[in-house]
């Protein structure tokens, strides 16, 4: 009598998949109560809730994600029936931008919003870096008045101290995008008359930056040169960038002084001949001036 060749199913494992975790009676009560105590705070503040759907149209959450190193590109994504691609919002930001392209005839301008809630991200797990996590987002959309930013920098100091975190165990860290454009645009990649040129680059030079705290200075210039290779084997492509055009990026990342007036003085030399570098320390300096004030 020939014997059965079927394999015998295997019984699924009881086990969290990696990159997430479980939480219980104390945690999920503890969070509940944090996240609500933000919450006020961003109410008071003016800042009308938000409470968008956990997932997105790939289209709406765009190309350009947090982490592109892997090749989905960073989220949790399928094919619905209609053959059109869905995906889990890897922050609260995406949907934001969704929400005020399609309702702004009825939402008022600027627009003050705050969303809390889960986000995803197909990312490798590591210490404190899970794929599951949750973000508490203020954001005012359509002014270009830096008060907005100085006001959301003095609504976090009162979310973090509401939260239980005393006022000096943090730090608020302040950026302008246009100081960063600024140095691009001094290193040569960043062309005013062709601003689409080298932008894959670009992006690379600042998922780079963005990997500072993490990976610290010689992780950010190995990705900013050739690449590099984690503790895992896995390789990560850089910008190509030449030795002089990592060092002025590394300039810039190493532009704190002991006063941020210092800091400001120190990013403007960085930029110095680049009208939109030199605009964004202006801003820098005005918002400073607004959240002293």
């Amino acid at each position: 009598m020939a014997k059965d060749k079927t394999k015998k199913q295997r019984r699924p494992r009881a086990e969290t998949p990696r990159g997430f975790q479980d939480y219980f009676g104390p945690a999920v009560t503890e969070r509940a109560q944090m996240l609500a105590s933000i919450c006020d705070v961003y109410h008071a503040y003016g800042f009308d809730p938000l409470e968008t759907s956990a997932v997105e149209t790939v289209e709406a959450l765009g190309k350009f994600l947090p982490d592109v190193d892997r090749p989905n590109e960073g989220v949790f994504a399928w094919r619905d029936e209609g053959d059109a691609w869905l995906a889990l919002r890897y922050d609260l930001t995406a949907p934001l931008a969704r929400v005020f392209a399609q309702y702004r005839q009825t939402l008022p301008n600027p627009y003050r919003r705050s969303s809390v809630g889960p986000v995803w991200r197909d990312e490798k797990p590591g210490p404190g870096r899970f794929r599951q996590f949750y973000q508490c987002d203020a954001d005012t959309v359509g002014s270009a008045n830096v008060a907005a930013d100085a006001e959301v920098c003095a609504m976090l100091a009162e979310a973090l101290t509401a939260a239980g975190i005393a006022g000096d165990e943090f730090v608020i860290r302040i950026n302008n995008r246009k100081v960063l454009n600024g140095v691009m645009e001094r290193i040569g990649l960043l062309e005013t008359s062709d601003p689409e040129r080298d932008a894959a680059r670009r992006g690379v030079v600042m998922r780079a930056i963005d990997k500072l705290d993490r990976l610290g200075a010689d992780g950010v210039r190995a990705l900013l040169g050739s690449g590099r290779e984690d503790e895992s084997g896995d390789f990560t492509t850089g910008a190509e960038l030449s030795t002089g055009q990592a060092d002025d990026i590394m300039a810039f990342l190493g532009a704190t002084a002991a006063e941020n007036a210092a800091t400001c003085a120190v990013l403007r030399d960085l930029v110095r001949g680049s009208a939109v570098g030199e605009t964004g320390v202006d801003e820098l300096e005005t918002m400073l001036e607004q959240i002293g004030a």
